[in-house]
């Protein structure tokens, strides 16, 4: 991570860190959520059937 930080610094930019947590956070919702929802985001996309760019067309097979 040093390199990232030496080559933001470079072109001007710092990284953004917030200096406390949030008085609202809620670890137990926020640990629900990353067992529930985030495998869901993070399943990979089937590469074997035909997919459409377009949300109007299906994909033509």
């Amino acid at each position: 991570m040093a390199g990232m930080d030496l080559l933001l610094h470079r072109i001007g930019w710092s990284l953004q860190v917030p200096s406390r947590k949030a008085a609202e956070r809620d670890g137990a919702k926020i640990a629900a959520w990353r067992d529930e929802r985030w495998p869901v985001i993070k399943r990979r996309r089937r590469t074997c059937a035909p997919g459409s760019a377009s949300r109007r067309k299906p994909a033509r097979g």
